[in-house]
C-alpha cells in the first residue's frame, strides 16, 4: 500500500512586489501569505512530500507562468514539485519541466482542448501531467450526470469551473475525472470551491465519489483546518494526498505533527 500523502499548495500571484503566495476563501479575498521560494524551502525542511505551486492569475490574465520563479523554487526542494497555472501549449510543459518541476498541472488548458491532455501525456508520460478540476455544488439536479448525497442527506452534482473559479462550464466533475483518466492524466488535484479556505473539512462526497471512480491518485483540496480532515479525507473520502495552503503558511498546524496523528491512527506516511 503506497503512503498517504501530506502537500503544502503555494497559490502564487504576480503584481508590483513580484511573486507572492496568497490564500482566501473560495477563490476570493486573498490576503498575502509570503515569499513562495522561502515557503517552499521551509516545507522541504518540515516532511512534506510533495509540493504544489499554482500561478493562480497566469489564465485569467493570459500570461504566461513565471518561469524564473519557478527556477528559484525548484534550487530550494528535494521532493516531487508540481507546477501550474496558465499552460496552454506543449512548449509551455516544456519550459515548465525544464525549470525544474516534477508535474504540471492543467486545469482551463484541459477544458477548453481535452485532446491537450492526450497529448501532453503522450509526449511527457502520464507521471507528468496532473488534471487539476475545480468544481463547486449544483442543486439543479436534471443538468448533472452523477448525483452525489451530500452530509446532511441533499442531493447535489458538482460543476466544474475554470480561470480560477471565475467561470462554471456545466461539466460535471465525475465525469470529468472519468475522461481525463481515459485521456492519459496521472493524477487529479480536486478542488471543491465550496470547501476552500473554509477550514470546515475537505468535501468528503465528491472526493469519495472521484476516488472511487477513477484508478489514478486523487489529491484532495479545499477545506482543511484540522489534523483530523485529514485523517477523513484519507479514510472517509479515500483520498491519495491531502492538500491544504493556509494551515501551514501561518503555522497553525505542523506537517510533522499531521503525520504523527495519522501514523498513530493506522494511516500509513512516510514519517
Amino acid at each position: 500500500m503506497l503512503a498517504k500523502r501530506i502537500i503544502p499548495c503555494l497559490d502564487v500571484t504576480l503584481d508590483e512586489k513580484g511573486a507572492r503566495v496568497v490564500k482566501g476563501v473560495e477563490f476570493v479575498n486573498l490576503r498575502d501569505a509570503g515569499d513562495p521560494v522561502e515557503l517552499a524551502r521551509r516545507y522541504d525542511e518540515e516532511g512534506a512530500d510533495e509540493l504544489v505551486f499554482l500561478d493562480i492569475t497566469a489564465s485569467p490574465e493570459g500570461r504566461r507562468t513565471m518561469i524564473d520563479v519557478i527556477e528559484r523554487t525548484a534550487e530550494q526542494v528535494f521532493i516531487p514539485f508540481t507546477v501550474g497555472g496558465g499552460i496552454k501549449t506543449i512548449e509551455d510543459i516544456n519550459s515548465i519541466l525544464s525549470a525544474g518541476a516534477d508535474k504540471v498541472s492543467i486545469n482551463t488548458a484541459a477544458v477548453k482542448n481535452p485532446e491537450f491532455v492526450r497529448e501532453a501525456a503522450d509526449v511527457f508520460g502520464s507521471q507528468c501531467i496532473v488534471v487539476a478540476i475545480d468544481c463547486r455544488r449544483n442543486f439543479d439536479l436534471s443538468k448533472g450526470k452523477y448525483v452525489v448525497e451530500l452530509e446532511d442527506g441533499t442531493k447535489a452534482w458538482y460543476e466544474v469551473v475554470i480561470y480560477g473559479g471565475r467561470k462554471p462550464v456545466g461539466i460535471d466533475a465525475v465525469w470529468w475525472a472519468k475522461r481525463v483518466e481515459e485521456l492519459g492524466a496521472g493524477e487529479i488535484l480536486l478542488t471543491s470551491m465550496n470547501r476552500d479556505g473554509t477550514k470546515d473539512g475537505f468535501d468528503i462526497p465528491i472526493t469519495r465519489k472521484i476516488s472511487e471512480e477513477v484508478n489514478i491518485p486523487v489529491i484532495a483540496s479545499g477545506g482543511a483546518g484540522t489534523k483530523e480532515h485529514f485523517y477523513e479525507g484519507f479514510v472517509d473520502g479515500k483520498a491519495d494526498a491531502c492538500l491544504a495552503a493556509s494551515i501551514f503558511h501561518y503555522r497553525e498546524i505542523g506537517i510533522r505533527e499531521i503525520k504523527e496523528y495519522l501514523a498513530e491512527r493506522g494511516v500509513q506516511v512516510r514519517l
